[in-house]
């Protein structure tokens, strides 16, 4: 039997999961459960170049974990694991930064972001955070990453710290493929359908733990268009709001967007918000309900990340105790 393609991808626990975070990735991995060997983990150690409450931290790390398993990532079948309950990402990360030019760091757009954002923090994790992004993918010598337009230049970036590694010391690092998937939806903001749904826009972000009144308000609030027409129709340069809220329903019923024009022909917006809404909720109930369910039983969820971390470290150490050899490093 052919071994199966490694496949890598995390997420940073700053925030609570949201509706893109399930449509747009996690559920894209529950599918590919059985056609990969999978790497999953929280993100934790990325988090802390913006300045975290710690209470606050800890609570997210394991409510992710938690919302991940309720999602449908069966344990037995993925790795699910805290990064920095690895420490061979911190070690690794250190060893790339040193094949990481100057250059290729400045030119990262999200470290230019971030900087604007948090002026009074532009710290040197800020700037040196991709090589240790570059790290937790080439620790686990994977095939493939996910990755959506935001990463891509990540992505890009730890393909050439590998292969500039390799081209001095051999073949150590697997190049990673960067892995666009076929289909997942792309959630724009409720009240910015121009941006992707994001935490840092709650009134417009949908979070899986929340109240289906909190959902259903949110959805009556939605942006829709301008135009007097008012009616269902499929066309994101014309009708942002409104296709967004289609491509949204479509994800959580499976209904194409023929159909859904079908359905909602001339009812207008006043029935069409509060039906996606509905769906919305009927869709993250199960997900709420079995997370609050796992997160109540504190042995079975460190179970689980004991577990998940010693598998990683298990194959990280492999990588590791390679790139120590070739660099010249004494033996442990």
């Amino acid at each position: 039997m052919d071994e199966k393609k490694v496949m890598l991808s995390g997420i940073q626990p700053s925030g609570d999961l949201h509706l893109g975070n399930y449509l747009g990735a996690i559920k894209n991995w529950v599918d590919r459960t059985d056609e990969f060997d999978n790497y999953y983990f929280m993100a934790d150690m990325h988090t802390i170049t913006v300045r975290q409450n710690p209470a606050d931290l800890r609570r997210r790390t394991l409510e992710q974990l938690a919302q991940y398993i309720a999602c449908g990532l069966d344990p037995d079948k993925n790795t699910l694991f805290i990064q920095s309950h690895v420490h061979q990402h911190a070690e690794l990360g250190w060893v790339l930064q040193c094949y990481t030019m100057f250059g290729e760091l400045s030119r990262m757009t999200q470290f230019k972001d971030k900087s604007a954002k948090h002026k009074e923090n532009i710290n040197g994790g800020l700037f040196t955070y991709p090589s240790l992004m570059a790290a937790d993918i080439l620790l686990y010598q994977p095939d493939f990453v996910p990755v959506g337009e935001d990463q891509k230049q990540h992505c890009e970036l730890t393909r050439d710290i590998a292969q500039r590694f390799n081209s001095i010391y051999g073949d150590v690092f697997k190049i990673p493929e960067p892995y666009i998937p076929k289909a997942g939806a792309r959630v724009m903001g409720l009240t910015a359908p121009d941006s992707k749904m994001s935490k840092s826009m709650p009134e417009g972000c949908v979070f899986l733990m929340e109240k289906p009144e909190d959902i259903q308000r949110k959805f009556k609030r939605a942006i829709t268009d301008s135009d007097t027409e008012n009616c269902v129709r499929y066309d994101p340069a014309a009708k942002p709001g409104v296709a967004n809220l289609m491509s949204i329903y479509s994800a959580v019923t499976g209904k194409s967007y023929e159909t859904i024009e079908q359905e909602f022909g001339g009812c207008g917006y006043g029935k069409f918000k509060p039906a996606v809404g509905d769906a919305v909720v009927e869709c993250l109930r199960p997900i709420r309900e079995e997370a609050t369910r796992i997160l109540a039983d504190k042995a079975y969820l460190e179970s689980v990340y004991k577990a998940g971390a010693e598998k990683a470290s298990y194959v990280a150490n492999k990588t590791l105790r390679k790139v120590y050899k070739k660099i010249g490093f004494v033996a442990r």
